[in-house]
């Protein structure tokens, strides 16, 4: 649980549990399983346990909300950034029924589910058909082949925001058919960072802003990740040259991830959906 997050589109994140199975290629180098092992935790994998937390740990968002409430505002609470709500175990349900009647209780926090297995949400959502006001459904969306299959199942369930995860961005990818019919709501994309990051191509990022730009769909660029464009800063020792799908070269260069930054082509890019 974090209170002001350091995740850029957020506030603060919940983790109802931490652990996982790994499913598509934004998985191969998951920041939370290395974050886990880190601290001597072995909870990723269908056999692996989940590590579950008091009741200490659950008030928090009762206190954001308190505090959101006297400030006239919305705060939006990321969760989970060491799970997958949605992720098929039945010695979870237990604790998605804890989070749902937190869900209610917290009216002036907007809960951004975010999920790689969206299928799943008609099975353990008691909001799939009537959405909840309160609740942001999103999926990853790191390639085409992702998106396709990730995005059908998305928009079968009912959400005053769906939203979208193209983070880390692996190739470009057509949002297009979706946009224009405004079944997604928010865009979000990145690269990767970490020691063994791969790369995104800038014209990826770009692609995805100018459909959402096309389409007035909110874009928030969160991160170039440890690799970014050479025009970003000095060059490095460490530097590659990646291809697009039209065979457009880019020079880029390994950097710390904040020295990579997040500016494209000039701008930041603060998108949200209106709270």
């Amino acid at each position: 649980m974090a209170k002001d997050s350091g995740i850029e589109w957020t506030h603060h994140t919940f983790n109802p549990w931490w652990g996982c199975v790994k499913l598509s290629p934004a998985c191969a180098h998951c920041y939370a399983e290395t974050w886990a092992r880190r601290v001597g935790m072995d909870l990723w994998g269908g056999d692996a346990p989940r590590r579950f937390f008091t009741e200490q740990h659950w008030h928090g968002p009762i206190k954001w909300n308190a505090e959101a409430e006297r400030q006239g505002i919305r705060a939006r609470v990321f969760c989970a950034s060491m799970a997958d709500v949605f992720e098929p175990r039945t010695d979870l349900d237990f604790w998605r029924e804890k989070l749902w009647a937190l869900i209610e209780k917290t009216p002036h926090l907007d809960w951004l589910l975010l999920t790689k297995r969206p299928g799943h949400i008609k099975h353990v959502y008691p909001w799939a058909r009537q959405a909840r006001q309160n609740v942001w459904l999103g999926t990853t969306a790191e390639n085409q082949r992702w998106a396709d299959r990730r995005i059908e199942r998305l928009i079968a369930v009912d959400a005053r925001v769906r939203f979208l995860s193209c983070e880390p961005l692996l190739s470009a990818v057509d949002l297009e058919r979706w946009l224009k019919r405004d079944q997604i709501g928010w865009v979000i994309a990145g690269g990767e960072s970490g020691g063994a990051a791969r790369p995104t191509h800038p014209n990826w990022i770009r692609s995805l802003r100018d459909q959402c730009t096309k389409f007035r769909v909110p874009f928030h660029f969160k991160q170039w990740g440890h690799w970014g464009p050479e025009f970003q800063g000095a060059a490095t020792a460490k530097m590659i040259e990646l291809q697009d799908e039209t065979g457009s070269l880019e020079r880029l260069t390994w950097r710390p991830k904040k020295l990579s930054g997040r500016i494209l082509d000039g701008h930041t890019h603060d998108g949200y959906p209106r709270a």
